[in-house]
């Protein structure tokens, strides 16, 4: 059984360096900032056909329960967009469809996989990001790691897949 690395190692001082290092390692941040917004436009695209999806079985489940089912028009958008992040991201690929057409992958900064939970808290951010405050997503621009602000507050980091 394949054990997922979720966790840093162990040490007896906090002097770990992050398993991606732009210095060392350019190669998983060239291009990132240009293949993550083409990402989210295919991830967009698909979150908004799942959604239209979800609201036409609202809408018939909404018929055949006399309107009840019509009280879950108002989650259904983030629940779709937050499940999809958590479950690609949070999944084996570690990378949501989008991601993965661009040759991307999440991490956590110290390269282990990322969580489903942890998925979720940074599509999150980004959207709360995005809504409330767009200029932060250019922290990447002058980020050595090309991490937005949502990333470093989650603690993960997008590569180029290896």
């Amino acid at each position: 059984m394949s054990e997922q690395k979720t966790l840093p190692p162990r040490s007896s001082e906090f002097s770990e360096s992050p398993a991606f290092n732009p210095v060392t390692q350019p190669q998983f941040f060239n291009g990132v900032i240009g293949k993550r917004v083409v990402a989210f436009v295919i991830d967009a695209i698909i979150i908004l056909l799942l959604t239209v999806i979800v609201y036409v079985a609202i809408a018939v489940l909404g018929v055949l329960t006399l309107g009840l089912a019509w009280l879950l028009f108002g989650i259904a958008f983030p629940a779709v967009g937050l499940g999809y992040n958590a479950l690609t991201i949070g999944g084996p690929n570690s990378a949501t469809i989008g991601q993965r057409m661009m040759g991307l992958e999440v991490r956590t900064w110290f390269g282990g996989k990322v969580s489903p939970l942890i998925a979720a808290f940074h599509a999150l951010l980004f959207w709360f990001s995005l809504v409330i405050f767009c200029p932060i997503l250019l922290w990447a621009l002058f980020d050595p790691q090309k991490r937005c602000l949502h990333d470093i507050f989650a603690g993960v980091v997008v590569v180029n897949r290896p």
